[in-house]
């Protein structure tokens, strides 16, 4: 999903950061998802999370299911018809189902046009740049309620975190959040780590 250099003076080559590129912020919040997934132990799947509308297995199904409508939407698809939990996937088959999606997701949304497309969302329609924002925003979020919820403790991209926590501020309001599948902000410190504030922002107590 890199922009092609061949033309490109060595001097001035850079490699795009999450900021220049949403897709680079989008695809590094897969991958830790991904890894935070893979490490759930059996024993865990029927656990509880911080997201109260999941459990661990649910959670994980769900996300898989969210993988395969950011595809979707990249190709110009309308990810509302496609499901919100993939329940037909089995415990022994999340991790071949997760990385068939990721690379799904890296080559429908490898052309940069798809930065400035209009896409439809289920709660409206956005800029693809925009909805890369909020998709990231969505597993940053959810890999901490996976985390949390199996004893896990993933390394957090402070440039991830700052992105999922400026995009969760302009979607959420700061009082009540009828329809929305967020509950009310909750109170942390202010110099309280960046991860705490997004989470608490959406709800979750860290």
């Amino acid at each position: 999903m890199t922009q092609n250099m061949e033309n490109t003076p060595r001097s001035t080559v850079t490699t795009p950061d999450a900021t220049d590129d949403p897709r680079q912020g989008l695809l590094k919040a897969i991958a830790l998802a991904g890894r935070t997934v893979a490490a759930v132990r059996p024993e865990q799947f029927d656990a509880p999370t911080p997201c109260t509308e999941f459990t661990v297995r649910q959670l994980a199904r769900h996300l898989v299911a969210v993988l395969r409508r950011i595809a979707h939407a990249g190709r110009g698809g309308d990810v509302t018809t496609l499901s919100t939990v993939a329940d037909d996937l089995p415990d022994t088959a999340w991790q071949e189902a997760w990385d068939a999606a990721a690379r799904d997701v890296e080559a429908a949304w490898a052309d940069p046009e798809v930065l400035g497309r209009i896409l439809k969302l289920p709660f409206g329609s956005l800029p693809g740049g925009a909805a890369a924002a909020v998709w990231t925003s969505e597993f940053t979020v959810h890999t901490w309620d996976l985390a949390t919820a199996t004893g896990q403790s993933p390394h957090w991209d402070p440039e991830l975190v700052a992105i999922s926590y400026a995009a969760m501020k302009r979607a959420l309001p700061t009082g009540p959040r009828d329809g929305a599948p967020f509950e009310v902000a909750v109170d942390v410190d202010a110099d309280a780590p960046a991860i705490d504030r997004l989470v608490a922002w959406c709800g979750r107590k860290p």
